[in-house]
């Protein structure tokens, strides 16, 4: 009966303690809580002032409600096949992947630039002096609307302002690539 008796008495202590340390936990769950979306929203506003600073931060694109449903479908193909190399800011990786923003490539002949996403190129570009060697696969798995729209979307995006791209200059550019 002694052995009982310290069992009991053993699982009552532990079930004091564990009673104890639950209600400190929860006591302090607000707080924690507190402190943890304080200190993410401070982070938020800390990434703010970075991208208004920093030239490798993402670049804002106009709000998705102020797009072009074409823009918006340019958008995912960009996200979906070109974000990977030229990242999206649209600053590419230094001596891989060419940016996107401001370069002659983007804004200037467009049959230039559609002849690249058809075909790819295994060239290497230089751009403000910095060559960019990375090989770049051939996308013409896709549609004529699919190249315009991502075409208009890069050419409209990142701080650049050109004109769209229409799928009559893609179907003409890949007649002429076959």
């Amino acid at each position: 009966m002694p052995a009982e008796r310290s069992t009991e008495l053993s699982m009552q202590k532990n079930s004091k303690q564990y009673e104890r340390l639950l209600s400190l936990v929860f006591k302090h769950i607000p707080l924690v809580l507190i402190c943890v979306l304080v200190a993410c929203k401070g982070n938020q506003n800390n990434n703010d002032k970075q991208e208004k600073t920093s030239p490798d931060t993402i670049q804002r694109v106009t709000e998705p409600s102020a797009l072009s449903a074409g823009l918006l479908a340019g958008k995912k193909v960009y996200e979906d096949y070109c974000l990977t190399c030229h990242q999206s800011n649209g600053g590419g990786v230094p001596s891989l992947n060419p940016p996107l923003k401001g370069t002659e490539y983007v804004l200037g002949e467009k049959d230039r630039l559609i002849g690249i996403v058809l075909k790819g190129s295994n060239e290497g570009l230089e751009i403000d002096g910095e060559t960019f060697d990375n090989a770049m696969p051939p996308h013409n798995f896709l549609s004529d609307d699919e190249v315009a729209q991502v075409l208009s979307y890069i050419r409209n995006s990142f701080g650049n302002e050109a004109d769209t791209i229409t799928v009559q200059e893609v179907k003409a550019v890949r007649a002429k690539v076959k």
